[in-house]
């Protein structure tokens, strides 16, 4: 490559040594054909001066040597190059099955679990644009908030009008990863994933939580089950006659089961007892799903010759007009 240019028949650069060849012929021909004056003395040379045609009579040879170099470079064809990456990316499928019993009302995640959980997850999802995402809601039943889409403005809208109290109060965990799992059963995505979040045990639903993650290993889906809620006891909130007041109640979780499920669908479990936790959850989570993306080197070459070849000829042509017309008058 010369300054971003390539040739494609270099060989042809070789012919550029004809040029001091040229040079040297010139210089012995001009030797050979020069002629002799006998003058008196050297008195009469000082009463001649050279006019602007005899200082440019080497001019047409050099136009002739600048034409046979740019004709040269032609023929080896410079070609201009642009390269570049072609990218493919190949999504994931992910279901969100999010519990939204009423025990998520709970503020040991600010400002309580389901606020907490449905803003990491938004946040979550700014990050993966190239994935087929849908959500599944359950409390003491299962519902399928949002289809897999690629749509992410709407599924952003619908979760964000999760609340707690659509659903019957309960938690009906295999039911909620039984509807996941019907969402991506069926899909041709090489890699199906489905995040499940909850803050208790299973007490509702026709679905046994384990009899659930294995129809999910069966379809190849991976389940990540993330259990919220801190150690020992978590601030709730009642309605009462005065307004609303706190009581402290014992957080309960089904870890064994969550990790259960975790391991038969190769996935994992995690713990997320406040925020930051949580935010740090879907953050590995994030990286162990990166998108699968394949990239292709490509270069493309716009041919250059055509400029020197019609620079080559205009050169020879103004060559002629200098030598025949102009310089004709020459010895």
């Amino acid at each position: 490559m010369f300054n971003g240019i390539e040739f494609a028949n270099p060989e042809f650069l070789w012919l550029l040594l004809i040029l001091p060849l040229l040079i040297v012929y010139e210089i012995f021909y001009s030797e050979r054909k020069r002629s002799e004056i006998k003058i008196s003395g050297f008195h009469v040379l000082n009463t001649l001066r050279k006019t602007l045609k005899v200082r440019l009579r080497r001019l047409p040879f050099v136009l002739r040597l600048i034409s046979i170099a740019l004709l040269i470079l032609a023929i080896a064809r410079p070609q201009s190059s642009s390269s570049g990456q072609e990218v493919k990316t190949e999504g994931i499928g992910l279901v969100l099955a999010m519990d939204i019993s009423g025990s998520m009302l709970a503020e040991d995640l600010k400002p309580n679990r389901i606020e907490a959980a449905k803003k990491v997850a938004l946040d979550f999802l700014a990050d993966r644009k190239n994935d087929m995402i849908g959500l599944v809601i359950f409390g003491g039943e299962a519902f399928t908030q949002c289809p897999i889409t690629s749509d992410h403005s709407v599924l952003q809208n619908l979760m964000g009008n999760i609340k707690s109290g659509m659903l019957t109060d309960g938690t009906a965990l295999g039911d909620g990863l039984a509807t996941a799992v019907s969402r991506l059963k069926d899909s041709e995505l090489k890699s199906k994933v489905i995040i499940l979040l909850t803050d208790g045990v299973n007490n509702s639903g026709s679905v046994p939580p384990l009899t659930a993650g294995e129809i999910a290993r069966t379809f190849g889906i991976r389940v990540y089950t993330i259990g919220v809620g801190s150690i020992g006891m978590a601030p709730y909130p009642f309605k009462t006659p005065f307004g609303i007041q706190y009581q402290n109640v014992e957080v309960q979780i089904d870890e064994a089961t969550l990790k259960e499920i975790s391991k038969i669908t190769d996935g994992k479990y995690f713990r997320a007892t406040n925020n930051k936790k949580l935010q740090d959850i879907y953050a590995e989570i994030d990286q162990m799903e990166k998108t699968k993306i394949s990239v292709t080197e490509f270069r493309r070459y716009t041919e250059e010759y055509f400029p020197l070849a019609l620079l080559a000829l205009g050169v020879f042509v103004f060559e002629l007009i200098l030598r025949y017309l102009y310089f004709k008058s020459l010895p």
